[in-house]
């Protein structure tokens, strides 16, 4: 009995990344290319993976280097049917190929304990996601309340929060811990002139 014929589409905006895809899918047994209108599976890479999600047809396959937790959460959550490592072997990427188009997920073994991770842990809100922020520029507690305008107990309830969630024993723990799960980008503290003072030199 032949292999049922899954068709794909590579939308990808590196030319030599996206024509290499193509070497290593054409000719596959049970694989052909087509048209995105007609593909049975979608590849793509995060930021096309994310658009497409939920307006077509195919089923997608993010194909990327991003690897945090926060950023392989945000495209489940958005549609993408499977997340692959740019880093996979041929075999590999096959496997993910047929296995969307047969409408099963895949996801790289290697970012499967971070999606089990991520599961069992409860999200961070929007309100706490700010207060981490300005905790990794080095704010204390009434800057933060300052600046995002809420009370000093509804800062302090939401620290608590974040420490909670990411499991952390401190303040600098809990940006350590969210930096590592790309859940922040970390700066350097701001330097700010002290009151009555000059910033320039």
């Amino acid at each position: 009995m032949p292999l049922r014929q899954i068709s794909f589409h590579i939308l990808h905006p590196e030319a030599v990344l996206a024509a290499g895809l193509r070497a290593l899918l054409d000719g596959q047994s049970g694989l052909r290319p087509a048209p995105l209108a007609e593909a049975d599976v979608l590849l793509a890479d995060y930021d096309h993976a994310l658009r497409h999600a939920g307006r077509v047809a195919a089923r997608i396959l993010l194909l990327t280097q991003r690897d945090s937790e926060c950023e392989l959460r945000r495209a489940l959550d958005a549609g993408v049917h499977g997340y692959l490592l740019q880093s996979c072997s041929a075999e590999e990427l096959h496997l993910a190929v047929r296995q969307l188009g047969l409408g099963l997920p895949y996801l790289s073994p290697a970012l499967r304990p971070n999606a089990a991770d991520g599961a069992r842990r409860a999200p961070l809100t929007g309100r706490e996601t700010d207060v981490l922020r300005l905790l990794a520029l080095g704010r204390c507690d009434k800057a933060i309340a300052r600046e995002l305008g809420i009370g000093l107990g509804t800062v302090k309830t939401h620290v608590k929060g974040v420490l909670n969630k990411l499991d952390a024993s401190a303040r600098t723990h809990a940006v350590v811990v969210a930096a590592q799960r790309g859940l922040i980008t970390v700066r350097p503290p701001d330097r700010r002139p002290e009151a009555g003072g000059s910033a320039a030199a």
